[in-house]
């Protein structure tokens, strides 16, 4: 079965992210601007490498973070299931832009019973949906469900900062509430014409879209919110220039700054209602989600953050549904 109900509803089937990146030989700092000074210095010294021989000893850290998750998940009972590795050849087609293989949060997203394959803005995970193909194929296809793709972007004029017209739209802006669905647009990722398509093709399934402002200097919507259950969530109010969603009016907030939001502090992953991942740097939420009655589970997820991508980021539910 596949089928996404809500953010919190219980996590049974999910897609948990590779750890590959490749740093791209061309540099457009501006839309990099989301990370730390200490990976945009790092990304400038080792142009035109793969981050498995820049950083051997990271690489397996990396790795042990995405295996630690793994465990934590199996043990509450989650079918676990991971993309292939990225081919010689699909690397080679990336020439200069680089390519990624590490948060499968962006380049496919479930919503209800339908599959979506996003579009992604970045150069660097143009191709990032390709690992992924061989899971649609074994574990979607034979499904009764829809499986459909973004329209693929189209190309812009080298000298365009703004990547072209796209249309823009990755997993990461997109939160699922039930049958109201929100995407984040910050300039960085997911676009107004992104979010129309998609307003267009659920419209169809009784849901309705809703886009949502974004600060510029945050990636996507789930780095400035995060969902735990049905009436409360950690929120980076700052990050929302039009206010918080008239959706969560009435929830519990923890909140968080932009400091805290840009080291994904809102990018947990609830397994259920019940328990919620995170990492040991937050543990002032953890406590006080433990105080709310929420098993609180903590993974060191430091290079997976260092990347601008945390827990969520690193998964992609294919059934959770209470």
């Amino acid at each position: 079965m596949i089928y996404v109900e809500n953010e919190y509803a219980r996590l049974q089937k999910v897609v948990l992210a590779a750890s590959e990146f490749g740093y791209a030989r061309k540099i457009r700092g501006d839309d990099l601007r989301f990370l730390l000074a200490s990976s945009m210095e790092d990304i400038e010294t080792h142009k035109g490498k793969d981050y498995r021989d820049a950083h051997p000893d990271k690489q397996r850290r990396w790795e042990q973070e995405r295996t630690e998750l793994q465990q934590v998940l199996e043990k509450y009972g989650v079918e676990v299931v991971r993309p292939r590795r990225l081919t010689d050849a699909e690397k080679a087609a990336a020439g200069d832009d680089g390519y990624a293989n590490f948060f499968v949060r962006d380049p496919f997203f479930t919503i209800g019973n339908c599959v979506i394959e996003g579009s992604m803005r970045f150069l660097h995970r143009r191709r990032e949906v390709l690992p992924v193909r061989t899971i649609m194929r074994e574990g979607v296809y034979p499904e009764d469900c829809f499986y459909v793709a973004t329209p693929a972007p189209e190309v812009a004029l080298p000298d365009d900062p703004t990547l072209g017209a796209g249309p823009f739209l990755e997993g990461g802006d997109v939160i699922v509430m039930n049958d109201t669905v929100l995407v984040g647009n910050s300039g960085l990722a997911s676009n107004a014409t992104g979010a129309e398509w998609l307003r267009k093709f659920m419209g169809k399934f009784g849901y309705r879209v809703e886009m949502v402002r974004l600060h510029p200097d945050i990636l996507h919507l789930d780095c400035a919110l995060g969902l735990i259950r049905k009436g409360l969530m950690v929120i980076c109010e700052d990050a929302f220039p039009d206010g918080v969603p008239a959706i969560f009016k009435d929830w519990e907030k923890i909140s968080v700054t932009m400091n805290d939001a840009t080291i994904l502090a809102t990018n947990g992953l609830p397994v259920s209602s019940e328990v919620y991942i995170t990492d040991p740097a937050f543990s002032r939420i953890g406590r006080q989600l433990t105080a709310r009655g929420v098993q609180v589970e903590y993974i060191d997820f430091s290079i997976s953050r260092s990347f601008g991508g945390s827990f969520r980021c690193s998964t992609q539910p294919l059934l959770r549904k209470d």
